[in-house]
């Protein structure tokens, strides 16, 4: 079985491997969904606590389009990971309505989620996740082993083909440990491609690396965007959110400032 998409009849190795090859999303009529590929609506988030109900997220309405770059920014505790978490169905809303790609994701059951997110989304995280037991190159092909696409030889193919992106394919057999944070971070982004999702959502994924190096995963995370994926950055680095396409500025469970396209 070759590793594309089914709704794409292109081979991953004929093409650019930061251009996304999944077809639109489809809405619940079959037909191709237009807008934002990320819809947000009266969003609220409570928590239970032993001292009552924490509100996280109080009404958040936000549009990301296709192909954009977005930076959210905000003091911890404002709400900026539980966005992330809505986004990417990690968790489910109290109230209001999600669309990400094409699916309603407070309706969605957790079989379909998870489908889902692993066709649909991909993540960063700041810390990188990688699993120290295995070479830079299975990190990049767990994604591939668990959505069981393609065979061995177009997943090994696959991740070398985007660790070459990441500019990482001569570390391919490297344990992540024998790699420093900054190359470790472009693994991560790496394993975030693996099954070729149309958004990326990273949280803090410069958070750990000096200036330079901060910027240049930046700039992967700016082309990758260029190429057609919509990318989502929640960071407290002012300055890099600033080159973003749209900063969204979130305070107290809620954004008040890039909420609407630039």
């Amino acid at each position: 079985m070759p590793l594309t998409d089914p709704a794409s009849d292109v081979p991953p190795m004929d093409r650019d491997p930061a251009v996304p090859r999944q077809a639109p999303p489809r809405g619940g009529d079959g037909q191709a969904a237009d807008g934002p590929i990320i819809d947000l609506r009266d969003v609220v988030k409570d928590y239970p606590t032993g001292a009552g109900v924490f509100r996280a997220l109080r009404g958040v309405t936000l549009e990301v389009g296709r192909g954009e770059l977005v930076a959210i920014v905000g003091r911890s505790g404002c709400g900026k990971s539980t966005l992330l978490n809505m986004i990417t169905g990690i968790d489910r809303p109290t109230d209001g309505s999600i669309t990400v790609a094409g699916l309603d994701l407070r309706r969605a059951t957790e079989s379909e989620l998870a489908r889902w997110r692993g066709a649909h989304v991909g993540v960063v995280f700041q810390f990188f996740q990688l699993i120290p037991t295995l070479t830079v190159a299975e990190n990049v092909m767990l994604p591939m082993d668990f959505a069981g696409r393609g065979s061995a030889k177009e997943r090994h193919a696959r991740a070398a083909e985007l660790l070459e992106l990441v500019e990482m394919g001569d570390q391919a057999e490297k344990l992540p440990l024998a790699t420093s944070g900054g190359q470790q971070q472009r693994v991560a982004i790496a394993r975030a491609l693996a099954n070729d999702p149309p958004v990326i959502v990273t949280d803090e994924p410069t958070g750990n690396l000096d200036s330079g190096t901060a910027e240049a995963v930046f700039g992967l995370l700016q082309r990758l965007a260029a190429a057609g994926r919509t990318v989502v950055i929640v960071t407290h680095d002012v300055e890099l959110a600033a080159q973003a396409r749209r900063v969204v500025h979130m305070a107290d469970g809620r954004i008040v400032d890039g909420a609407a396209h630039a």
